[in-house]
């Protein structure tokens, strides 16, 4: 039986691991810092000491090699973290919303003191539309507006704010192209028959 004082078993210290060389050419330094081989394997690495290291990821290009059509593809599927999306309301496309999954023939989801709030409260004639509001406020106009105000006030800011009469200056050059398409938007939503538009100015 052994005492207390004697000693059961021997610990001996684990080999040191290989020492991992720089993958640069000539240096002697170790690989201690990783680095992406590619953009088709980021999970396979590439050691580098600190100073290659940082000289790799200086030089590092992950569209080296692809078209604009192809990086703007890349971005585009970046947005949705790589997985496929679809346009709002398709539901995937495959599977179209069945509108029966929300009929309510007893009028229960209807009958709150909200619903009826909304349904009571009518708008105001002299009241923009909430899709209009910063477009008129583009164009300096009030609601309800007609055609002819409507074109003369464009008329008046695409001279104002045209580049030939601010001599190129960009912050006017962003102006009109502001105008321009609160012009375009108010245009499209007044009621009646529009009449023909101006050609847009720029």
């Amino acid at each position: 039986m052994a005492r207390r004082g004697d000693r059961i078993g021997t610990m001996t210290a684990e080999p040191e691991a290989p020492v991992r060389l720089c993958e640069q050419p000539g240096c002697p330094e170790p690989g201690a810092f990783r680095a992406p081989r590619d953009r088709k394997s980021l999970n396979e690495y590439r050691w580098f000491c600190l100073e290659h290291v940082r000289a790799y990821n200086r030089a590092w290009d992950y569209y080296k090699g692809m078209s604009p059509g192809e990086i703007e593809q890349h971005l585009r599927e970046d947005t949705g973290w790589q997985r496929p999306t679809w346009p709002l309301g398709r539901l995937g496309g495959a599977n179209p919303f069945d509108p029966e999954v929300l009929r309510d023939p007893l009028g229960v989801l209807g009958a709150t003191p909200l619903h009826a709030q909304r349904r009571a409260k009518q708008p105001r004639p002299d009241e923009p539309p909430p899709e209009l509001r910063a477009a008129l406020d583009v164009l300096g106009l009030v609601w309800p507006v007609d055609s002819l105000a409507l074109r003369t006030r464009y008329k008046e800011l695409a001279k104002r704010y045209h580049p030939d009469a601010n001599g190129g200056d960009r912050q006017a050059e962003e102006r009109l192209k502001d105008i321009n398409r609160a012009y375009s938007l108010v245009r499209r939503k007044l009621p009646g028959k529009a009449t023909p538009a101006p050609a847009p100015a720029g």
